[in-house]
């Protein structure tokens, strides 16, 4: 009998809130970022005080958040946004894209980077390794919601998503009733989502974080983000249900996810190659200026 992906979207409720496991999951990414950079940071592997970093977070934040929407529309909503501008701002009826997340972390990591005098690379370094364990509880959360499942399979570890069935009508209890007796077996997916929290979340974690444990030529730990991340999700992508409203875009295989992947991929090893004739930044630990009041 294959898992039948019923999860309620719903970890809690305190009164009349309700709190719902994607915001939890963009919580514990935004503050793994924090704990994970400020270690880093007191280790010397970004040369700026506390106050800068916290300030580094929250561009951080706001460009994840303001590119991932923008994008989404961009790249797979284009149709919608045309004929409804203003659907760009109803973020609460979901639609997130890595890609535009990627480039607005990009813009704001540049903007605070010439705010504080650091060469943009040695900042994309050190952000780098912070970055996938929000990717990966990013997935988790899509499986959790029961969205971005995979193409079909017969392999045993397949699940069934309900929203990706045609229901007729038939209630949630009814969709379970008919997946134990095996009429739905037809229905049985890839939990794509779980692959992308693996490659994209634990193994690009691991990765980076083991690569950046001492100091490295800069471009390298940016370059290996950029390779990998770019060959794990072109990767999953051959399991991965295309969009809807795109299909697959040439081939009869090939999907924007890959596409947009691809200068990830070739960007990634021109900065690897890059990272052979570059200076390697010094560990230096800085605090914070004292202020007005305790000099």
């Amino acid at each position: 009998m294959h898992y039948f992906v019923d999860i309620d979207p719903i970890a809690f409720s305190i009164g009349a809130v309700a709190v719902h496991w994607y915001g939890i999951m963009y919580l514990i990414a935004f503050g793994t970022f924090w704990l994970l950079g400020e270690r880093r940071r007191r280790l010397g592997r970004l040369p700026v005080g506390p106050t800068a970093f916290s300030d580094l977070a929250f561009y951080g934040m706001i460009g994840v958040i303001v590119g991932g929407r923008v994008g989404y529309m961009l790249f797979y909503g284009t149709a919608e946004l045309v004929h409804d501008p203003l659907s760009l701002l109803r973020i609460w009826e979901g639609g997130m894209s890595f890609h535009g997340g990627l480039l607005g972390v990009l813009v704001a990591m540049w903007l605070w980077s010439r705010r504080n005098g650091l060469h943009f690379f040695d900042v994309m370094d050190f952000v780098a390794p912070l970055v996938p364990i929000g990717l990966g509880v990013g997935r988790l959360g899509n499986f959790i919601g029961g969205e971005l499942w995979g193409r079909h399979t017969d392999v045993s570890w397949g699940m069934i998503f309900p929203r990706a069935i045609d229901t007729a009508g038939h209630s949630i209890e009814q969709l379970k009733a008919m997946a134990a007796a095996g009429q739905l077996d037809n229905e049985v997916r890839h939990p794509s989502q779980l692959y992308q929290m693996a490659l994209e979340g634990v193994v690009l974690f691991c990765l980076l974080y083991v690569a950046s444990m001492k100091p490295r030529p800069r471009y390298l730990i940016s370059g290996m983000f950029a390779l990998f991340y770019g060959l794990f999700r072109f990767v999953v992508e051959f399991v991965r249900e295309p969009d809807t409203q795109l299909g697959y875009l040439a081939w009869g295989w090939l999907t924007m996810g890959q596409v947009l992947s691809l200068p990830l991929i070739v960007v990634g090893l021109v900065w690897i190659l890059m990272s052979r004739r570059a200076p390697t930044l010094a560990p230096r630990v800085v605090a914070d200026p004292p202020k007005e009041t305790d000099r």
